[in-house]
Order: structure tokens, then C-alpha cells, then sequence
């Protein structure tokens, strides 16, 4: 049985208690979180604010351009501090959810980095976080294994595992198993503390350190929160200002117009910056919902090769090199195709071909989200990439603009691609609300991201009375029938049972709440919390 744990003042747990996450929520833990609460959510909250008259600004007709006030800084010639030599070659990484079987298999995938991820692929339970803080301290003390009670097989960690990176969770996200001075702790602050406060000492000792990724900013200023996080943390556990180095992904569209003010907040603590392209969609829409003029076509049609999405990588590997730092690429979604052999070679195919537009443009490495694409990936970046990275190939001479981070991709709106929103939009919410945040969907790898994609398309599409290809309009009663029809379909391809136990009912209502809205829901991460 657990014992009674006892809390520094002012602290509430709300989520329930055992002997593994006693080693975790320690007093000294949660009086490091409760710490970082009270000395940083303040900020993170004004910082929220500012997003949502900046929302309003831009359904007004402001649009993004490059800051004025900080045009000094992307002229000068400063850089980031350097790099520690185990992350200076990244070509391949990984990343998934924090449960105890990824992380092995991620951590002995052959990627140079693993990115365990307490965010998009994670559906934040209260046993998921504590479980996966349980996960990564045992990753770093190599102490971590795992036996399948269903096959038997046996996973531990092999002896050259790749270096681990953590994504906490945005600074929209709340962390409601932990109250502080009656208020919830915010998710990142949450995961971040407790990661940090367990391991940052341990990392340093195997000659690593506390290395991180951040999402979903959408300005300097939210850079800037976070840096003074890690300064305050390292001053806290003492060790020297600038162990900690994290990797912005650069997935809102407002971000693409701050990336070196980014780079300079964080310069004593930067790992450069990723194209985080599912999310940077996502951001497109949502930012623009305003102006019928920002409709995108199918999501298929919107691919890296589109001039928008092909300007914002170019001026990542221009803004990262510029400052001596890494340029790390976007996600491979495909995951291998069993018992299909002609679709799986079709589906690498496609993986090499993104991968080779990545390495030719100059990124230093990017991400695959299953094991069985690290290879393929490996063999692009390592024909491409003779050095660790290549950030001698600056890109001086492109002149990305404001117009061309604005282009709208042309294409066609169809009745499969409003189909496959609504039919990923379910069973991803399902999946979610069963505590899986990493769902296989039809030989994709679906987490918040692309589910974000596929219900803010169809919002924008109804919105702005978009048209199908063949002319009939994108309204509330189409997109209601079709919901129906593949609700069915759902319920016949995963059979009774699964269905009735899978929650597919509450994520369809879900769907269409979000959907149907007025006005667009900023997260349906944030809406659905509740019903975890």
C-alpha cells in the first residue's frame, strides 16, 4: 500500500497514489514544481492572453509579418552557444509516447535521438505522465526493461541507445492531478520539473544532459518564459548555466515570423529548431479562420512540395545555419505495412522521397515516428550527409518573405478527403479518450497534430461555405450524414465489441461539437480533457 505522502505547503494531488509514483512526487519534486508554479504561471498565462488578442487583431485583417522592433537582431551576427558532442549528429530521431515498450524500442531503433514525448502522441491520464516519468527515469539510469505479459518477449535497453530528448507539454496545457495555491500546474511546468529534477544530475554524470524539445510557441516572448525556466532550474539544482539545450519546433504560423528572435532568446540553451509541419497546418487554418481567402484543399494535397510549406523549411535551414545550429526536418507519418508488400514499397518510396527534399535542402537530420523507417531515413541522410550536420550550407542566397510564408497551396476540395477528416477525426478522438495518443489510422501514424488538421478543415470548409469538387456545398447536413456513414463503417471494421467498448460514440459527439462551433476551438486537446 502507498504511504501517506507528506505535501509541502499549499499543494493538492488530485490523481490517485502507488509505490511507483511515490519516487516520483517526492516533497522535494513537488516543492521544485510548486516553485516553478508559483514563480512562472503568471507569465504563462498573460502570454495566453496576448495569443488571443492577437487572434482577434488578425480576424481583423492584421496579417503576420516580420517585427520591426527586432529587426536588429536577425541582422546581427551573433550565434548559439556550442553544441555537447553527443547531440552534435542527428540525422535520424524518433520520436512517440512515453509508455514503457516505445521507449525501449525507440531508445534501440538505431535513430540517433529519441524524442519521448509527454504531448501530441501522449493522451495525458494521470497514469500515462506518472507512468511515463517512472519510464525515463529508468531509461537513464539503463536500468529500464519491460516483459509482454500477452507474448512473453522480453525488451531492455541495448548498449548504445540513442540520446533522449523530452517534450513536455505547450503552455496552453493544465496538469489537473496537481494543484498549487488552489490552481491546476501547468502541464509543461509539470513534466518538465519532475523530469528535470530526477535526472538532470544523473544525465550530466553519463556525459549527456537535460535536453528538451518545445512546442507550439508562437513568439519570442514564450521563448524567452521558457529560457527563464531553464535558467532558474539550473540555479536550483546547481549546475552551470546552459546544461540544458532544447530544440524549438517551429509548428504555428506566427512562430515562422520570429524564428531568429527565438534562436536568441534561447541562444545559451538552443538545440536549433524544427519544422514541426503538421502542426504548422493546423496553425494555418486556425490562425486564418477568419478570411474565406486561407482555404486549404484535401489535406493530402498539402505536402512540403506546396510553396508555403517549402519557403517555411528553406527559412528554417537558413535562420539555424545562419546561427551555427541544427536544422532538424519534419515527421514521415507512414509506418510499415504488414502483409502488403507492394503498399509498404510504395509507402517507403515516399518516405525517401521526403527525406531526400529534406537532406538536398539542408536539414541536419529529421524524424520518423516508427522503427522500421530509421533505416530508411539513415540511408538518405548518410548519402546527403557526410559530416554530422550541414550547417555549412547556408542558403545565403534565398529571400524568403512575408508573401511567400502566406501563399496559399491551390488543389480541390473532395468528398474523400471530407471523409477521411471526419473518419480520422472519430477514430483518433476515440483513441485518444482510451489513453492512446499515438493512433495507427490507416498506415499513418495519427496523434493531436494531424487530428487538428482534419476537424479545423472541415470547421473551415462548412464556415466559409467551401465546395466540393463535383459543386455541392460543405454544409452542416452533409457533414452530418457522412459522420453517420463512417461512424458505421468504423463499427464494422473494428466489430462490435471494440466498438462499443472504444468510446467512438462520445468521439463523435466530440467531433461534431467542434465542428459545428461558431467559433473555432483553439485545442481539441484542451475540450476533451475532461472526458480523459
Amino acid at each position: 500500500m502507498p504511504k501517506t505522502i507528506t505535501l509541502p505547503a499549499g499543494l493538492r494531488l488530485a490523481g490517485p497514489m502507488n509505490e511507483a509514483y511515490e519516487a516520483i512526487l517526492t516533497p522535494e519534486a513537488l516543492d521544485f514544481v510548486a516553485q516553478l508554479h508559483r514563480r512562472f504561471d503568471a507569465r504563462r498565462k498573460e502570454l495566453l492572453r496576448e495569443r488571443d488578442l492577437r487572434q482577434a487583431r488578425i480576424d481583423a485583417g492584421e496579417m503576420p509579418d516580420f517585427l520591426p522592433a527586432t529587426a536588429h537582431i536577425r541582422a546581427d551576427s551573433w550565434t548559439v552557444a556550442d553544441l555537447p558532442p553527443d547531440i552534435r549528429d542527428r540525422r535520424v530521431e524518433i520520436t512517440g509516447p512515453v509508455d514503457r515498450k516505445m521507449v525501449i524500442n525507440a531508445l534501440n531503433s538505431g535513430a540517433r535521438v529519441f524524442m519521448a514525448d509527454f504531448e501530441d502522441s501522449n493522451a495525458p491520464t494521470w497514469e500515462n505522465n506518472l507512468n511515463g516519468q517512472v519510464n525515463l527515469r529508468d531509461a537513464v539510469r539503463r536500468t529500464i526493461s519491460y516483459t509482454d505479459t500477452r507474448t512473453g518477449k522480453h525488451y531492455e535497453l541495448s548498449k548504445a541507445p540513442a540520446v533522449l530528448f523530452v517534450r513536455p507539454r505547450g503552455w496552453h496545457l493544465e496538469e489537473h492531478g496537481l494543484f498549487v495555491d488552489g490552481e491546476p500546474v501547468s502541464g509543461g511546468l509539470f513534466d518538465l520539473g519532475l523530469y528535470f529534477w530526477h535526472n538532470a544530475t544523473e544525465l550530466i554524470a553519463r556525459g549527456s544532459g537535460p535536453y528538451f524539445y518545445l512546442p507550439k510557441l508562437e513568439s519570442h516572448l514564450e521563448a524567452r518564459l521558457w529560457n527563464d525556466v531553464f535558467v532558474f532550474a539550473q540555479q536550483v539544482l546547481g549546475i552551470p548555466r546552459g546544461t540544458i539545450k532544447a530544440t524549438v519546433l517551429i509548428e504555428t504560423i506566427l512562430a515562422a515570423f520570429e524564428m531568429d528572435e527565438i534562436l536568441f532568446e534561447l541562444r545559451e540553451h538552443s538545440a536549433g529548431l524544427n519544422c514541426g509541419r503538421w502542426d504548422y497546418i493546423f496553425s494555418f487554418i486556425k490562425r486564418f479562420q477568419a478570411h474565406p481567402r486561407f482555404i486549404l484543399p484535401d489535406r493530402d494535397q498539402v505536402t512540403m512540395a506546396s510553396p508555403f510549406m517549402d519557403a517555411y523549411s528553406r527559412l528554417v535551414i537558413q535562420t539555424c545555419h545562419k546561427r551555427n545550429v541544427h536544422a532538424i526536418g519534419g515527421m514521415a507519418a507512414f509506418i510499415p505495412i504488414k502483409n502488403d508488400e507492394e503498399a509498404n514499397l510504395q509507402a517507403l518510396a515516399k518516405v525517401r522521397a521526403d527525406k531526400e527534399r529534406e537532406a538536398r535542402n539542408g536539414h541536419d537530420g529529421t524524424w520518423v515516428a516508427h522503427p522500421g523507417l530509421v533505416a530508411a531515413a539513415k540511408e538518405v541522410f548518410d548519402r546527403y550527409m557526410q559530416g554530422p550536420d550541414q550547417i555549412n550550407l547556408k542558403r545565403e542566397k534565398d529571400n524568403i518573405t512575408a508573401a511567400d510564408l502566406l501563399a496559399i497551396p491551390q488543389g480541390t476540395i473532395t468528398e474523400a478527403g471530407l471523409r477521411k477528416n471526419i473518419n480520422v477525426g472519430i477514430q483518433y478522438i476515440a483513441s485518444w479518450l482510451r489513453g492512446n495518443g499515438a493512433a495507427a489510422i490507416n498506415d499513418l501514424m495519427e496523434d493531436a497534430a494531424t487530428a487538428e488538421i482534419s476537424r479545423t478543415q472541415v470547421w473551415q470548409w462548412m464556415k466559409h461555405g467551401a465546395h466540393l469538387e463535383d459543386g455541392r456545398a460543405v454544409t452542416l447536413a452533409l457533414v452530418e450524414a457522412i459522420q453517420a456513414e463512417e461512424l458505421k463503417r468504423i463499427s464494422v471494421q473494428v466489430g462490435d465489441q471494440a466498438y462499443s467498448n472504444g468510446r467512438y460514440l462520445l468521439a463523435s459527439e466530440l467531433f461534431h461539437y467542434l465542428v459545428a462551433q461558431d467559433k473555432l476551438e483553439e485545442f481539441l486537446t484542451v475540450t476533451a480533457y475532461d472526458h480523459l
